[in-house]
């Protein structure tokens, strides 16, 4: 099973790395430090899983699980993270994670729930099978609170980007990027900028 991993701290990659590639069954063919970054390893290379956190520059871990699933398909995505709270774990499977790890239970768990994910099963930590067995089915049929462009955009405010830089990355107008960001704060009744940015370090859209 080839596996890209992908984390913004390298120590972390090296721990996550030393744990898959002791065993005969995985191998471990590329590291990425961001989600920008992690899309191009897996077009280059067409992985059998992706492991990867949700807090993540330039790309959170669920738009690029959500971008990985739309343009890869055959590549399955195990989420691999602190985050615990049911808005970060139900985003991330609505994204289309096969998988979701709590970090605590990374040692134990980590080569089982690669496997378990590239065979084309499901593997969530005991934390979150339960929340999601009584939660999932109802916010399915929900809309996300925002839309995929509106949490990009709040992602990179609170990485400091100005209003320009986001317009050139994303390839739209500066009017466009404002008017993101005004639906946003509008959906989220927030009022600042400083408001916005603690809503996406909360949400796990920032690595901050």
């Amino acid at each position: 099973m080839r596996v890209v991993l992908a984390d913004d701290h390298p120590v972390v990659r090296a721990g996550l790395r030393h744990i898959l590639d002791s065993g005969d069954t995985i191998e471990v063919v590329a590291e990425a430090e961001d989600g920008r970054t992690l899309l191009r390893r897996v077009q280059a290379l067409s992985p059998d899983v992706v492991v990867m956190d949700v807090s993540m520059p330039e790309l959170n871990g669920i738009e690029a699980t959500r971008a990985i699933r739309r343009q890869f398909p055959t590549t399955r995505v195990l989420v691999l993270s602190v985050h615990g709270a049911e808005a970060v774990v139900l985003d991330a499977v609505a994204a289309g994670a096969a998988g979701y790890l709590l970090k605590e239970t990374a040692t134990e768990e980590l080569q089982r729930a690669v496997s378990a994910v590239a065979r084309g099963e499901g593997y969530f930590s005991p934390g979150v099978a339960g929340l999601l067995v009584n939660r999932l089915n109802e916010r399915a049929r929900q809309r996300p609170l925002l839309s995929a462009r509106e949490r990009e955009v709040v992602q990179l405010i609170s990485e400091g980007e100005r209003l320009g830089q986001i317009a050139a990355k994303l390839f739209v107008s500066i009017a466009t990027v404002k008017s993101h960001r005004a639906n946003a704060m509008r959906k989220l009744s927030i009022r600042t900028t400083a408001d916005l940015i603690r809503y996406a370090i909360r949400g796990g859209l920032s690595p901050l």
